[in-house]
Protein backbone atom coordinates (compact mmCIF):
# COMPACT_ATOMS: atom_id res chain seq x y z
CA UNK A 1 0.00 0.00 0.00
CA UNK A 2 1.22 3.55 -0.70
CA UNK A 3 2.73 5.31 2.27
CA UNK A 4 0.67 8.03 3.96
CA UNK A 5 3.79 10.12 4.60
CA UNK A 6 4.76 12.61 1.86
CA UNK A 7 7.52 11.34 -0.41
CA UNK A 8 9.61 14.41 0.39
CA UNK A 9 9.93 13.21 3.99
CA UNK A 10 11.90 10.15 2.86
CA UNK A 11 14.53 12.17 0.98
CA UNK A 12 15.05 15.15 3.30
CA UNK A 13 18.49 13.89 4.29
CA UNK A 14 19.16 11.74 1.22
CA UNK A 15 22.24 13.08 -0.53
CA UNK A 16 24.28 10.34 -2.22
CA UNK A 17 27.76 11.35 -3.31
CA UNK A 18 29.10 11.08 -6.87
CA UNK A 19 30.47 7.82 -8.27
CA UNK A 20 33.01 7.26 -11.04
CA UNK A 21 32.95 4.45 -13.60
CA UNK A 22 35.23 3.54 -16.50
CA UNK A 23 34.59 1.84 -19.84
CA UNK A 24 37.01 0.79 -22.62
CA UNK A 25 34.46 1.89 -25.26
CA UNK A 26 34.76 -1.44 -27.01
CA UNK A 27 33.12 -1.41 -30.49
CA UNK A 28 31.14 -4.62 -29.81
CA UNK A 29 28.04 -2.89 -28.31
CA UNK A 30 27.80 -0.53 -31.29
CA UNK A 31 27.99 -3.50 -33.67
CA UNK A 32 25.25 -5.25 -31.69
CA UNK A 33 22.94 -2.21 -31.61
CA UNK A 34 23.46 -1.66 -35.34
CA UNK A 35 22.34 -5.25 -35.95
CA UNK A 36 19.34 -4.71 -33.67
CA UNK A 37 18.26 -1.74 -35.81
CA UNK A 38 18.85 -3.66 -39.06
CA UNK A 39 21.59 -1.30 -40.23
CA UNK A 40 23.73 -2.53 -43.14
CA UNK A 41 26.85 -2.36 -40.94
CA UNK A 42 28.15 -0.87 -37.69
CA UNK A 43 27.07 2.74 -37.19
CA UNK A 44 30.62 3.50 -35.98
CA UNK A 45 33.99 1.77 -35.95
CA UNK A 46 37.06 2.21 -33.70
CA UNK A 47 38.11 5.87 -33.78
CA UNK A 48 34.70 7.04 -35.03
CA UNK A 49 32.33 9.22 -33.00
CA UNK A 50 29.62 7.35 -31.12
CA UNK A 51 26.05 8.19 -32.21
CA UNK A 52 24.18 10.36 -29.68
CA UNK A 53 22.68 8.39 -26.75
CA UNK A 54 24.57 5.22 -27.68
CA UNK A 55 26.59 5.74 -24.50
CA UNK A 56 23.64 3.92 -22.91
CA UNK A 57 25.19 0.66 -24.15
CA UNK A 58 28.40 1.28 -22.23
CA UNK A 59 29.21 1.59 -18.50
CA UNK A 60 26.79 -1.27 -17.80
CA UNK A 61 26.25 -2.62 -14.29
CA UNK A 62 25.35 -6.28 -13.84
CA UNK A 63 24.16 -6.78 -10.23
CA UNK A 64 23.94 -10.12 -8.48
CA UNK A 65 20.58 -11.83 -8.93
CA UNK A 66 19.87 -11.55 -5.19
CA UNK A 67 20.01 -7.73 -5.50
CA UNK A 68 16.94 -7.56 -7.77
CA UNK A 69 13.38 -6.98 -6.61
CA UNK A 70 10.29 -8.87 -7.75
CA UNK A 71 9.89 -6.50 -10.73
CA UNK A 72 13.46 -7.08 -11.92
CA UNK A 73 14.74 -3.68 -10.79
CA UNK A 74 17.49 -3.22 -8.23
CA UNK A 75 16.17 -3.00 -4.68
CA UNK A 76 18.94 -0.63 -3.61
CA UNK A 77 21.44 1.54 -5.50
CA UNK A 78 23.20 4.83 -4.98
CA UNK A 79 20.68 6.99 -6.87
CA UNK A 80 17.49 5.08 -6.01
CA UNK A 81 15.55 7.21 -3.48
CA UNK A 82 14.55 5.51 -0.19
CA UNK A 83 10.84 5.51 -1.01
CA UNK A 84 8.60 2.61 0.19
CA UNK A 85 7.01 0.36 -2.46
CA UNK A 86 8.99 2.29 -5.05
CA UNK A 87 7.83 2.36 -8.69
CA UNK A 88 10.13 3.85 -11.36
CA UNK A 89 9.45 5.56 -14.71
CA UNK A 90 11.96 7.05 -17.13
CA UNK A 91 10.60 10.52 -18.00
CA UNK A 92 13.23 12.06 -20.26
CA UNK A 93 16.57 13.78 -20.37
CA UNK A 94 19.02 16.20 -21.93
CA UNK A 95 22.51 15.94 -23.38
CA UNK A 96 25.13 18.56 -24.28
CA UNK A 97 27.83 17.22 -26.59
CA UNK A 98 31.04 19.24 -26.55
CA UNK A 99 32.72 16.58 -28.65
CA UNK A 100 31.40 13.07 -29.33
CA UNK A 101 32.74 10.10 -27.45
CA UNK A 102 34.92 7.94 -29.70
CA UNK A 103 34.97 4.18 -29.92
CA UNK A 104 38.16 2.47 -28.82
CA UNK A 105 39.26 5.28 -26.49
CA UNK A 106 38.77 4.56 -22.75
CA UNK A 107 36.19 6.85 -21.14
CA UNK A 108 35.29 7.97 -17.64
CA UNK A 109 31.80 8.72 -16.35
CA UNK A 110 31.10 10.65 -13.16
CA UNK A 111 27.49 10.30 -11.98
CA UNK A 112 25.95 12.59 -9.38
CA UNK A 113 22.56 13.61 -7.99
CA UNK A 114 21.51 16.88 -9.62
CA UNK A 115 18.00 17.46 -8.21
CA UNK A 116 15.15 15.90 -6.22
CA UNK A 117 11.75 17.51 -6.77
CA UNK A 118 8.41 16.35 -5.27
CA UNK A 119 5.36 17.07 -7.45
CA UNK A 120 1.66 16.26 -7.37
CA UNK A 121 0.44 14.25 -10.36
CA UNK A 122 -3.01 13.18 -11.50
CA UNK A 123 -2.66 9.86 -9.69
CA UNK A 124 -0.85 11.04 -6.56
CA UNK A 125 2.48 12.34 -5.34
CA UNK A 126 5.55 11.91 -7.54
CA UNK A 127 9.25 12.34 -6.91
CA UNK A 128 11.40 13.60 -9.80
CA UNK A 129 15.06 12.61 -9.48
CA UNK A 130 17.60 14.04 -11.93
CA UNK A 131 20.89 12.21 -12.31
CA UNK A 132 23.79 14.08 -13.95
CA UNK A 133 26.55 12.26 -15.83
CA UNK A 134 29.79 13.78 -17.10
CA UNK A 135 31.79 11.84 -19.69
CA UNK A 136 35.52 12.36 -20.30
CA UNK A 137 38.13 10.91 -22.63
CA UNK A 138 41.86 11.65 -22.21
CA UNK A 139 40.92 14.13 -19.49
CA UNK A 140 38.66 16.16 -21.79
CA UNK A 141 35.03 16.80 -20.89
CA UNK A 142 33.15 15.46 -23.90
CA UNK A 143 29.52 15.26 -22.88
CA UNK A 144 27.11 16.08 -20.05
CA UNK A 145 23.88 14.10 -19.78
CA UNK A 146 20.96 14.47 -17.38
CA UNK A 147 18.27 11.85 -16.91
CA UNK A 148 14.90 12.51 -15.26
CA UNK A 149 13.45 9.54 -13.40
CA UNK A 150 10.00 9.68 -11.79
CA UNK A 151 9.19 7.64 -8.69
CA UNK A 152 5.93 6.95 -6.93
CA UNK A 153 5.00 4.94 -3.86
CA UNK A 154 2.61 2.16 -4.84
CA UNK A 155 1.02 1.39 -8.20
CA UNK A 156 -1.11 3.79 -10.19
CA UNK A 157 -3.26 1.19 -11.97
CA UNK A 158 -3.88 0.64 -15.68
CA UNK A 159 -6.12 3.71 -16.05
CA UNK A 160 -5.10 5.27 -19.36
CA UNK A 161 -3.77 2.16 -21.11
CA UNK A 162 -5.75 0.32 -23.83
CA UNK A 163 -7.25 -3.04 -22.95
CA UNK A 164 -5.92 -4.72 -26.11
CA UNK A 165 -3.12 -4.18 -28.63
CA UNK A 166 -4.02 -3.30 -32.24
CA UNK A 167 -1.30 -4.75 -34.49
CA UNK A 168 -2.98 -3.68 -37.75
CA UNK A 169 -3.30 0.11 -37.56
CA UNK A 170 -0.34 1.97 -39.06
CA UNK A 171 0.29 5.66 -38.29
CA UNK A 172 0.53 7.87 -41.38
CA UNK A 173 3.59 9.97 -42.17
CA UNK A 174 4.33 12.17 -45.16
CA UNK A 175 7.55 13.48 -43.62
CA UNK A 176 10.70 12.48 -45.58
CA UNK A 177 12.59 12.31 -42.25
CA UNK A 178 10.91 9.26 -40.76
CA UNK A 179 11.64 5.75 -39.56
CA UNK A 180 9.14 2.92 -39.05
CA UNK A 181 9.36 0.04 -36.62
CA UNK A 182 7.08 -2.64 -35.22
CA UNK A 183 8.79 -3.70 -31.98
CA UNK A 184 8.27 -7.37 -31.18
CA UNK A 185 9.16 -9.42 -28.08
CA UNK A 186 12.46 -10.58 -29.62
CA UNK A 187 13.63 -7.02 -30.22
CA UNK A 188 12.67 -5.98 -26.69
CA UNK A 189 14.47 -8.98 -25.23
CA UNK A 190 17.66 -8.18 -27.17
CA UNK A 191 17.53 -4.53 -26.14
CA UNK A 192 17.11 -5.48 -22.49
CA UNK A 193 20.20 -7.67 -22.77
CA UNK A 194 22.22 -4.88 -24.41
CA UNK A 195 21.37 -2.45 -21.61
CA UNK A 196 21.49 -4.87 -18.64
CA UNK A 197 17.81 -4.07 -18.03
CA UNK A 198 15.99 -6.82 -16.12
CA UNK A 199 12.67 -4.97 -15.70
CA UNK A 200 9.98 -7.60 -16.30
CA UNK A 201 7.61 -5.26 -18.17
CA UNK A 202 9.81 -5.72 -21.26
CA UNK A 203 9.83 -9.55 -21.46
CA UNK A 204 7.25 -11.08 -19.08
CA UNK A 205 3.80 -10.71 -20.65
CA UNK A 206 1.79 -12.36 -17.81
CA UNK A 207 3.52 -10.07 -15.31
CA UNK A 208 2.66 -7.04 -17.48
CA UNK A 209 -1.01 -7.93 -17.60
CA UNK A 210 -1.62 -9.39 -14.15
CA UNK A 211 0.63 -7.21 -11.99
CA UNK A 212 1.25 -3.96 -13.84
CA UNK A 213 -2.11 -3.69 -15.65
CA UNK A 214 -0.66 -3.27 -19.15
CA UNK A 215 -2.19 -4.98 -22.21
CA UNK A 216 1.19 -6.46 -23.21
CA UNK A 217 4.94 -6.00 -23.19
CA UNK A 218 6.06 -2.39 -22.81
CA UNK A 219 8.49 -0.92 -25.35
CA UNK A 220 11.54 0.57 -23.62
CA UNK A 221 11.27 4.34 -23.28
CA UNK A 222 14.96 4.68 -24.27
CA UNK A 223 14.17 2.87 -27.53
CA UNK A 224 11.75 5.66 -28.48
CA UNK A 225 14.49 8.22 -27.82
CA UNK A 226 17.05 6.19 -29.78
CA UNK A 227 14.71 5.86 -32.77
CA UNK A 228 14.05 9.61 -32.86
CA UNK A 229 17.79 10.30 -32.74
CA UNK A 230 18.40 7.69 -35.44
CA UNK A 231 16.08 9.64 -37.73
CA UNK A 232 18.59 12.49 -37.41
CA UNK A 233 21.63 10.24 -37.86
CA UNK A 234 20.23 8.71 -41.06
CA UNK A 235 19.09 11.97 -42.63
CA UNK A 236 21.93 14.29 -41.53
CA UNK A 237 24.91 11.91 -41.41
CA UNK A 238 27.59 14.58 -41.76
CA UNK A 239 26.35 16.93 -39.06
CA UNK A 240 27.38 16.84 -35.40
CA UNK A 241 24.65 17.01 -32.78
CA UNK A 242 25.46 19.75 -30.25
CA UNK A 243 22.56 19.26 -27.86
CA UNK A 244 19.43 17.18 -27.52
CA UNK A 245 16.49 16.79 -25.19
CA UNK A 246 13.69 14.27 -25.11
CA UNK A 247 10.52 13.57 -23.16
CA UNK A 248 8.75 10.23 -22.77
CA UNK A 249 5.00 10.80 -22.48
CA UNK A 250 3.00 7.59 -22.98
CA UNK A 251 4.04 3.92 -23.35
CA UNK A 252 4.06 1.96 -26.60
CA UNK A 253 3.40 -1.80 -26.55
CA UNK A 254 4.99 -4.66 -28.46
CA UNK A 255 3.14 -5.34 -31.70
CA UNK A 256 2.08 -1.75 -32.33
CA UNK A 257 3.27 0.02 -35.47
CA UNK A 258 5.51 2.93 -34.57
CA UNK A 259 6.81 5.85 -36.62
CA UNK A 260 9.54 8.28 -35.55
CA UNK A 261 9.76 11.46 -37.62
CA UNK A 262 11.47 14.83 -37.53
CA UNK A 263 11.38 18.26 -39.16
CA UNK A 264 14.39 20.58 -39.39
CA UNK A 265 14.09 24.36 -39.21
CA UNK A 266 16.90 26.82 -38.62
CA UNK A 267 19.41 24.25 -37.40
CA UNK A 268 16.95 22.61 -34.98
CA UNK A 269 15.17 19.30 -35.53
CA UNK A 270 11.91 18.61 -33.72
CA UNK A 271 10.96 14.96 -33.48
CA UNK A 272 8.15 12.75 -32.28
CA UNK A 273 7.33 9.06 -31.94
CA UNK A 274 3.75 8.14 -32.84
CA UNK A 275 1.34 5.22 -33.09
CA UNK A 276 -2.24 5.16 -34.33
CA UNK A 277 -3.28 5.82 -30.71
CA UNK A 278 -1.21 8.90 -29.99
CA UNK A 279 0.79 11.31 -32.19
CA UNK A 280 3.24 12.09 -29.36
CA UNK A 281 4.28 9.08 -27.32
CA UNK A 282 7.67 10.77 -27.11
CA UNK A 283 9.12 14.07 -28.34
CA UNK A 284 12.66 15.32 -28.84
CA UNK A 285 14.60 18.35 -30.00
CA UNK A 286 18.08 18.33 -31.53
CA UNK A 287 20.43 21.20 -32.37
CA UNK A 288 23.54 20.92 -34.53
CA UNK A 289 27.03 22.21 -33.83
Amino acid sequence: MPSAAPLSSYVETWNPGPVTAHDPMDPAPTTAVSALLDLPGPAARPGDPLPPLWQWFHFLHWPAQRELGSDGHLRDARFLPPVPDRQRMFAGGRCDIIEPLRLGEPAERVSSLAAVTPKQGRTGELLFVTERQEFRQSGRLCMVEEQDIVYRSGRSGAGEHPSTIDERSVPASENPWHLRLKPDPTLLFRLSALTANAHRIHYDAPYCRDTEGYPGLVVHGPLLALLMLDVVRRNAPGRQVRSLSFRLRRPVFAGEHLVAEGTESGGTVRLRAATHRDPRHATAEVTFA
